[in-house]
């Protein structure tokens, strides 16, 4: 595990330690407060519980958008690759 860091969500300071970097971790940290600030703005008067269940579901769907577009791009990749051996191949023989 790495140093303890201090980070901030919802205007309240915690003490997490993590085996990311400080940045990394601080970066985490504001990009989970941002989500909740922006649950909090566009559905008011929601208990805590809800708007972080909101959040997390947020957060959960940029993530599987992420590994979405990175298998689109894996998947160009090898396509775009195979293309090109295919050629070298022609281009030789």
């Amino acid at each position: 595990m790495g140093d303890k860091v201090k980070i901030k969500i919802r205007d309240r300071e915690y003490v997490v330690r993590g085996s990311d970097d400080r940045d990394q971790i601080l970066r985490v940290a504001a990009y989970v407060d941002k989500k909740l600030k922006d649950v909090r703005e566009t559905k008011k008067g929601l208990s805590d519980d809800k708007t972080a269940i909101l959040a997390a579901l947020d957060i959960a769907g940029d993530y599987f958008q992420l590994i979405k577009e990175k298998e689109d791009l894996l998947t160009e990749i090898k396509n775009r690759s195979q293309r090109l051996i295919q050629g070298l191949n022609t281009a030789l023989n």
